[in-house]
């Protein structure tokens, strides 16, 4: 195998059905059917596809239209999880770490999927912090509470002027 990584010998499978658990006494001895994989990963056969599709993974064996995949495989697709799923990475990003050629190019897109990820926890505290006031806001009408009136109109006058909205009213979002 080449540009995925997946390599290892290709073994007969021993045709045990599996219900969503590989059994690792005999893991290395056996190849895994596309749908067995999806069942133990948590994933959707169309899933697997895809990532074959766009060159993240690759099946160790074909038999007619059913792919197999042998335990080299099967790590290779819990390290693309640990990216995409764990490291939340798109799968653009994803495909990028496993491509990078050096460890200053893999740190370069990993500091920045992690500075991105700090924005959107930033934007999340945030509206989180406008919910928590709404929930404890007891107006009856919400545009005359004091908080949330001064933040509109400071809001309306920051469309009208182009001015950056600094309200005061919630927490600046912050990069942590």
């Amino acid at each position: 195998m080449t540009d995925s990584g997946i390599t290892g010998p290709v073994m007969a499978d021993t045709g045990t059905a599996n219900s969503g658990t590989i059994d690792s006494e005999t893991a290395d001895a056996r190849l895994y059917s596309i749908s067995e994989v999806a069942a133990a990963f948590g994933v959707a056969v169309s899933a697997l596809r895809y990532y074959e599709e766009v060159g993240l993974i690759e099946a160790t064996e074909r038999r007619g239209r059913v792919r197999y995949y042998d335990h080299a495989a099967l790590e290779w697709i819990a390290y693309l999880q640990l990216w995409h799923d764990d490291g939340m990475l798109s799968i653009e990003q994803t495909k990028a770490v496993l491509n990078s050629a050096d460890l200053d190019e893999r740190l370069t897109i990993i500091e920045r999927s992690r500075d991105e990820i700090r924005a959107r926890i930033a934007g999340l505290r945030r509206a989180q912090a406008v919910l928590d006031h709404m929930l404890d806001c007891r107006s009856d009408q919400p545009l005359e509470c004091p908080m949330t009136g001064a933040h509109i109109n400071r809001r309306v006058e920051a469309a009208l002027t182009g001015a950056a909205l600094d309200d005061g009213f919630l927490p600046v979002a912050d990069a942590d």
